[in-house]
């Protein structure tokens, strides 16, 4: 599996629909097939239909810095993710009724050009990776293994298991290479909320009132010591340390005669595991003056909201046309490193007759460094009589990083996607001494 996941590429499993009789004899490299090796003779028809979805893919994210950075000197870096796993309809194989049974098993490999050359490593990155599947340890992984239970026509939705909170919560999906643009903002900054690959013992329960109105809330556990490389498939709870609460309000209106998508959503998390103040000592004084150690604090808390919604069509075609989105996050001020993150984009689905699958998306993103860290940053300096940023023992300041992402999808076949891409880094790592950064990726998404 090494071999393979450092030469091509995979995104992650995604659930399939039922399948067709168009799809039961497909060959491999078919240009009309979902699968890049074929239907296997009908068999993953067959399978489905008796409820049992298999999906393998694959993703690379290749970067390139073109100039500024931290370190001007040119090169790329290569980094992916294997993904295999799938969905068992517990209907059709067992007869219950509304149940699933899903599996989620990741490895990531490679290296980020973001910490290589574009950040100062004594500080490193705040959540803005050009590469978003690099992170959280180079290693496989057990990222989602879990039960879901429907009752009362879906209106009661439950699910347990192993699974990443940004799954459930925060849930946006990713369709930039940018980290700061992908996925739940949450899991950017917060110590205590781990998105995908990093999955955690917990469940949620989801109520939809309505088919375009829902509330949920989640418990899943907290514990650091899954982020280790050598514990991906750690399955015990030793080294938990509390547990992170989540709830979360949504509306996914239907707009129009044409039925536009939107989706909007409003969320908080508490988590109940002490955690350090990164400013004062216990006394209350500054702890880089007092040399004593950080206030022990008592749980830490957060906010996000997320607002999507499709805005024109083509023709009165809903699965073409322009949307946009806004995102925002906030996290404790007491003890993150940034206080507030958010993004704004908009992405344009089928903006040629002739390549009606491609998309066209740009976004923005601005990460705002927590005041108190860098006031402590400042602190140490002053404490320790350093003001010259070569000095190897200067503490860089940190105060707000700015991101933004320009590409293009081509959806070549239904099994792969390229998406070549532009990004702009202003004051990469939040550090103003840093030249701001142009880097060019690409992505590339196959489904086996």
């Amino acid at each position: 599996m090494r071999k393979i996941s450092s030469t091509v590429v995979a995104t992650g499993f995604v659930l399939s629909g039922l399948a067709t009789s168009a799809w039961s004899d497909e060959p491999m490299f078919s240009s009309s097939s979902r699968w890049m090796t074929g239907d296997w003779g009908g068999l993953r028809t067959e399978l489905l239909d008796k409820g049992y979805d298999f999906q393998f893919s694959y993703q690379s994210e290749s970067a390139a810095n073109l100039r500024g950075g931290y370190d001007h000197d040119h090169t790329a870096r290569y980094t992916d993710q294997f993904n295999l796993g799938g969905a068992i309809d517990l209907e059709k194989v067992l007869g219950w009724n509304d149940a699933n049974l899903q599996l989620l098993i990741t490895e990531r490999s490679g290296r980020d050009i973001t910490n290589d050359r574009l950040t100062d490593p004594r500080t490193g990155t705040i959540g803005s990776s050009v590469q978003e599947n690099y992170g959280r340890g180079q290693t496989w992984r057990i990222t989602t293994f879990a039960y879901q239970q429907k009752y009362f026509d879906n209106v009661l939705d439950i699910k347990v298991g192993r699974l990443p909170i940004g799954s459930d919560f925060d849930s946006t999906g990713c369709v930039f290479q940018n980290n700061s643009m992908c996925g739940g903002l949450v899991g950017h900054a917060s110590t205590v909320w781990y998105n995908s690959p990093v999955g955690q013992w917990g469940g949620r329960i989801k109520v939809n009132f309505t088919p375009q109105i829902y509330g949920q809330v989640g418990a899943y556990e907290y514990n650091p010591t899954l982020l280790d490389s050598n514990n991906g498939f750690k399955l015990n709870t030793s080294g938990r340390e509390g547990t992170t609460y989540v709830a979360e309000v949504g509306w996914t209106p239907s707009l129009g005669a044409a039925g536009m998508a939107g989706k909007y959503m409003v969320g908080g998390y508490w988590n109940n595991a002490t955690a350090n103040d990164v400013l004062k000592d216990g006394n209350g004084n500054f702890k880089q003056v007092s040399g004593q150690s950080a206030d022990q604090l008592d749980g830490r808390y957060g906010m996000y909201a997320y607002a999507r919604q499709q805005i024109t069509t083509v023709n009165g075609d809903a699965k073409r046309g322009l949307s946009l989105f806004a995102h925002y996050s906030q996290y404790d001020k007491r003890s993150s490193t940034l206080d507030w993150q958010a993004q704004v984009g908009a992405i344009y689905a089928g903006p040629f007759d002739a390549r009606p699958q491609d998309s066209l998306a740009i976004g923005f993103s601005a990460l705002h460094v927590n005041p108190a860290l860098s006031r402590n940053q400042s602190l140490h300096n002053s404490v320790n009589a350093l003001d010259n940023y070569s000095d190897p023992a200067f503490q860089p300041v940190q105060h707000a990083e700015y991101a933004a992402e320009i590409h293009y999808d081509f959806k070549l076949t239904p099994w792969l996607m390229v998406r070549p891409n532009i990004q702009y880094l202003g004051s990469p790592g939040g550090v103003y001494e840093v030249d701001d950064a142009i880097v060019v990726g690409l992505t590339v998404n196959t489904v086996f």
